[in-house]
């Protein structure tokens, strides 16, 4: 048997170990390399000290390649921690970049000496193809591989984008890998073991902010329904897991491709959390309300982003105001939990539409208290190599920076890393908005927060949780938002959980 060359594919840090959940792109990858390579992961959500643990794999277990997982903000540090550290002690091995943020910002990456190449969109057959070409020594076949950024003297190429690819979804995840795949069920408002999970890839929509746009330009793809209960049945029945947190970028498109997998879920028993669209929820039927309600969905994570039909528009959503209100209501009646996510302080008028996003958020309160707010400020990434959207190009070129002048973008991976720039990819601050305008929205948040504390906190004390919402209740009733000293104060002591920052 020949040998086969060993690809160390590594997940970097990018939240706590209580919250770590399946490295799905790094299992895909492995999967993806079988037969022709074999692969050994390192997820440095599990393991924290994972820089040292890479060199000493990679010295010991005579390692021939590294990939590397990127999304933007935080984990972007980590993937330059450990690049910078492989490349220092082992100069000639390839590193390679994949990822969310090497397909938006490729030649930032390619702008750091120790990354070699960035794989855009897709990766799992520009991976192989890459490898093949680099084993071979056949360099000249690197303008051939779709989906390849790479470095040709002192400029960058961007080859074709690769095609959408299905493929993925006949693979079995290889979770035996992970060493010990019970550690990554976590214990969440759904159950004691909640598992993160995919099912399906992509989303058709192009909604000019999301970079699950830039990634898919606008494909979808559902898995074959014998395949979801193969893994769910593995998930429950072989790890333990009591419920599932689908990663799937739109769970619900059409009803008629999604209701086999309804079935499946009705069928396994475990309450689930998923993203949603408002439009797609209400186009089911009652019929498919009941097998939603059958399959024990708790919760159902919607984009309804803005309170304003004209910015709905502007960044293709495809919703309307309307919608929003009416899938409140729809899933309120059929034991649902909404979650809504807005974003703020777009720059086309910063306050005035904060402000009525506020007062939206009130009334939607008024409909369905139970109903999960997520706030983010509104910040439109780069446009990625090869994506030729006009309307994402017209989404930045209007963007300013707290000089008045245009936007400029960091052109490298470290400047990306900095804090400022980690704040706006993670839509937690802009140049635009002023200082008295973040304050305000700070407030806010902490007022919502406090009065209306998330269902997903599982970890503060209920009697902290009433007495800071009993503490807020006559702030958020009179509007009196600007500085809860005795609301920041307590929360000193009495710690709420912010599903931004750790998720479920």
């Amino acid at each position: 048997m020949p040998h086969l060359r060993h690809i160390l594919l590594v997940n970097p840090t990018i939240t706590s170990r209580r919250s770590a959940r399946f490295p799905l792109a790094a299992l895909n990858l492995s999967a993806a390399l079988d037969g022709r390579y074999t692969s050994t992961i390192l997820d440095g959500n599990v393991d924290r000290d994972f820089v040292s643990t890479a060199l000493q794999t990679i010295e010991a277990e005579s390692i021939d390649a590294m990939g590397v997982s990127v999304m933007g903000g935080p984990q972007l540090r980590t993937a330059l921690a450990l690049s910078q550290a492989v490349r220092a002690r082992f100069p000639q091995l390839p590193i390679i970049w994949g990822g969310h943020f090497p397909t938006i910002c490729a030649a930032a990456c390619l702008a750091e000496a120790c990354v070699d190449f960035a794989i855009r969109g897709q990766g799992e057959d520009t991976l192989l193809e890459l490898l093949d070409a680099l084993f071979a020594r056949n360099l000249d076949s690197l303008p051939n591989i779709a989906g390849l950024s790479w470095r040709a003297g002192s400029g960058v190429i961007h080859n074709r984008n690769r095609p959408f690819s299905a493929a993925g979804l006949v693979r079995e995840l290889p979770f035996e890998r992970l060493g010990n795949p019970r550690r990554y069920l976590g214990r969440t408002y759904l159950g004691q073991r909640t598992s993160g999970y995919q099912a399906a890839l992509g989303c058709r929509f192009r909604c000019t902010f999301c970079g699950v746009a830039a990634m898919f330009r606008g494909r979808t793809a559902l898995p074959p329904a014998q395949r979801l209960h193969r893994d769910l049945r593995y998930l429950r029945d072989q790890l333990g897991a009591d419920s599932i947190q689908f990663y799937d970028h739109n769970f619900f498109d059409r009803e008629e491709d999604t209701f086999p997998l309804l079935q499946v879920l009705a069928d396994i028993q475990l309450p689930w959390w998923c993203f949603a669209r408002s439009d797609a929820l209400l186009n089911l039927s009652a019929q498919g309300w009941a097998q939603v309600r059958k399959s024990r969905l708790s919760m159902a994570y919607i984009g309804a982003e803005s309170p304003s039909d004209w910015l709905l528009h502007d960044i293709r959503k495809g919703t309307k105001t309307d919608q929003t209100l009416e899938v409140v209501e729809k899933c309120r009646s059929n034991g649902v939990i909404p979650e809504l996510s807005f974003m703020l302080a777009p720059p086309q008028d910063p306050e005035g539409e904060t402000e009525r996003t506020f007062e939206f958020i009130r009334q939607i309160k008024r409909v369905h208290p139970r109903t999960e707010i997520m706030l983010y400020i509104y910040a439109p990434l780069p446009p990625a190599p090869g994506s030729a959207s006009p309307h994402v190009e017209r989404a930045v070129a209007n963007l300013r920076g707290a000089d008045g002048r245009p936007l400029q973008f960091p052109i490298n991976a470290r400047h990306w890393a900095e804090q400022s720039w980690v704040e706006y990819w993670c839509h937690t601050n802009t140049p635009w908005i002023s200082p008295q305008l973040r304050q305000r929205i700070t407030d806010f948040t902490t007022v919502l927060g406090c009065r209306f504390p998330t269902i997903t906190d599982v970890r503060s004390p209920v009697w902290g949780k009433s007495a800071l919402s009993a503490l807020a209740s006559w702030r958020y009733r009179f509007r009196r938002y600007g500085r809860p000293w005795e609301l920041n104060a307590s929360q000193r002591f009495i710690r709420l959980w912010d599903p931004r920052v750790a998720g479920l």
